[in-house]
C-alpha cells in the first residue's frame, strides 16, 4: 500500500453558478501545488445547492457540461482526481450528484445522492445505485451529506467493497441561535461530527468530509482515521484547502466485511 494526499476544498458558498466554477478551478491549481492526489468539494458546489433560501438559477444542463468540462481540463493540467459536488438533470429529475474526473481529465462517472434529506424532496430527486472509483492505489466511495450522516449503509457498500477512503460531500450552514463550535466533535453540538467518527470505526476506513465555509458552521471540514479518531479537521468558518496525507494501509474495511449484509 502507499501514502496518498488528499485535499478537502472548504470553500464558501460561490455566489454565482459561474463563480462556483472559477472557484473550482483555483482550488484544483492550488491542491496542484500543494501535491494532493485527489480533491473532494461540497455538496452541490457547481451551481449551488438549491434550498436553504439560496437563489440559485434554474437547472441548466448546458451549463453544466460547460462547467465538468472546464473542471476536467484543469483537472488534466494538474494532474489531480476530482471529486466534484454538483448536480445533473437525468430524465427531466434534478439529481445531487457528484461527477469523478481521473486526473487525465476523463470522467470516471456519477455518484448521485440516493438518500435525501426530507427538506429536499420538493426540489431534487433521488438517485439509484452506488458505486466505487479507483485513483491509482486509491479506491473510495462517497455517500453525499444527509445519506452519510443517517444512513450507515451507504458508507459500509463502499467499504466491502475496498474503498479505503469515502468521501462525504455536505452542506451544513448555522442556524438562528445554533451552537458555534471551535473543536471537532464538541459534545455540545450536534450529533452530525460524532456521525462521522462512527462511519470510520464501524467500517475501518477512512471518511473525508467536506463543507463550504460559513459563519458559525456547525459542522467542518475533516478527515477521520479508520479506528475512529480525529486525523484533522479545517478550522471553523475558515476558507481553503485542508490538505492530509492518508496511508491506505491502514483503511481494511475489516469491521465492514464482518458485516452480513450491506
Amino acid at each position: 500500500m502507499s501514502t496518498i494526499r488528499i485535499a478537502l476544498a472548504n470553500l464558501p458558498f460561490p455566489a454565482t453558478p459561474e463563480s462556483s466554477v472559477e472557484l473550482a478551478e483555483q482550488a484544483i491549481a492550488e491542491a496542484s501545488v500543494r501535491a494532493a492526489d485527489i480533491i473532494c468539494f461540497p455538496e452541490c458546489f457547481i451551481p449551488g445547492y438549491r434550498c436553504m433560501g439560496r437563489r440559485v438559477p434554474a437547472p441548466d444542463p448546458v451549463f453544466l457540461e460547460r462547467a465538468w468540462s472546464a473542471v476536467s481540463n484543469t483537472a488534466a493540467k494538474a494532474n489531480l482526481a476530482v471529486v466534484l459536488g454538483t448536480e445533473r438533470v437525468v430524465d427531466s429529475a434534478l439529481l445531487i450528484t457528484a461527477l469523478v474526473v481521473h486526473r487525465d481529465g476523463t470522467r470516471a462517472g456519477f455518484q448521485d445522492k440516493v438518500q435525501l434529506d426530507p427538506s429536499e424532496d420538493g426540489t431534487y430527486s433521488a438517485g439509484s445505485g452506488r458505486r466505487v472509483f479507483q485513483s491509482g492505489p486509491l479506491t473510495f466511495g462517497i455517500a453525499i451529506c444527509h445519506e452519510g450522516w443517517r444512513y450507515p449503509e451507504t458508507v459500509r457498500w463502499a467499504a466491502r467493497r475496498g474503498a479505503h477512503i469515502v468521501f462525504h460531500p455536505h452542506l451544513h450552514e448555522a442556524e438562528p441561535g445554533g451552537y458555534r463550535p471551535s473543536s471537532f466533535a464538541d459534545p455540545a453540538n450536534t450529533f452530525h461530527e460524532k456521525a462521522a467518527l462512527c462511519r470510520a470505526a464501524e467500517n475501518t476506513c477512512f471518511f473525508a468530509t467536506v463543507n463550504c465555509a460559513s459563519d458559525g458552521s456547525p459542522t467542518t471540514s475533516a478527515v477521520v482515521r479508520p479506528d475512529g479518531t480525529l486525523l484533522s479537521y479545517q478550522p471553523y468558518g475558515q476558507r481553503g484547502l485542508l490538505v492530509a496525507d492518508v496511508d491506505l494501509a491502514e483503511a481494511t474495511g475489516f469491521l465492514a466485511a464482518r458485516c452480513k449484509s450491506d
